[in-house]
């Protein structure tokens, strides 16, 4: 793994987000000079820590480790508008599917 490369769109990502170091290292429970070691290339995160940035960032862990260059919303071909839509559509469906399902 390329410690460098990752650190590079770990930053990218966490500002994509307009998330501090010390936002992420919150929301990913980790001091914030790790994320700084991380985003350096000094150190690479545990595979639970990778998969919390990820969630966090809304990347995959693919995009991260230069398995893929581009982001999931990129590999969709959907715009950010698109996407805002897709993710409400989600949220009707799941608030139906409860609904139905207290009342059953």
């Amino acid at each position: 793994m390329n410690l460098e490369y990752l650190g590079d769109k770990l930053k990218a990502s966490r500002k994509s987000k307009n998330l501090t170091q010390k936002e992420l290292a919150d929301k990913i429970n980790v001091k914030t000079r790790t994320v700084a070691s991380y985003e350096q290339g000094s150190a690479y995160p545990s595979i639970e820590v990778l998969g919390k940035i990820c969630d966090t960032l809304g990347i995959s862990s693919d995009y991260l480790l230069g398995i893929s260059d581009k982001t999931p919303l990129e590999m969709g071909g959907l715009t950010d508008d698109q996407m805002q839509l897709f993710l409400q559509l989600i949220s009707i469906v799941e608030q139906y599917n409860n609904t139905n399902e207290k009342g059953s």
